[in-house]
């Protein structure tokens, strides 16, 4: 997985077709259909940083909900993993399971020092451009605020 760049504000996200925590499968064009779409990856369930992040993504939920943007948390855990983190921290939102990292490579999504899997929230207009990509392991829950200034600054 080194070498791998991850994309860049103005590039198209790829599309992508993965099962959520219910296993019901997600996908990225469709879902865009509906609204512009924050999809954050982040390392692992239940450690101690994604479930800061995916709470402060759970507590400010209804903000994005009004920005017309749909969230989707993105690891390589499994469906049943999923589940069951999503269900101890009541998420509102979709977990999609990428357990054999397809998505996390065409997003450029890689383990920081090989060792931690990277933690990048991408926003994605309807027109499916990226609006942001923002990295930042240490700073689990900043990504919620940097995701909803640029849902917010899109044109209505």
């Amino acid at each position: 997985m080194f070498g791998l760049k991850m994309l860049a504000k103005g590039q198209q996200a790829p599309d992508f077709t993965l099962p959520d925590q219910d296993g019901n499968l997600q996908n990225l064009k469709t879902i865009l259909t509906r609204g512009p779409a924050v999809v954050y990856f982040y390392p692992r369930d239940e450690t101690a940083g994604c479930t800061a992040q995916a709470c402060k993504f759970r507590d400010e939920y209804a903000d994005f909900k009004d920005a017309g943007a749909e969230v989707f948390g993105v690891s390589d855990d499994s469906v049943e993993v999923h589940k069951a983190f999503a269900k101890n921290h009541r998420l509102p939102f979709r977990l999609l399971a990428d357990v054999d990292n397809a998505v996390h490579r065409a997003y450029g999504v890689t383990p920081t020092l090989g060792l931690l899997r990277g933690r990048i929230t991408y926003v994605i207009d309807q027109q499916g451009t990226i609006v942001l990509a923002f990295d930042s392991h240490i700073r689990a829950t900043a990504h919620i605020g940097e995701a909803l200034a640029a849902l917010r600054a899109l044109p209505k």
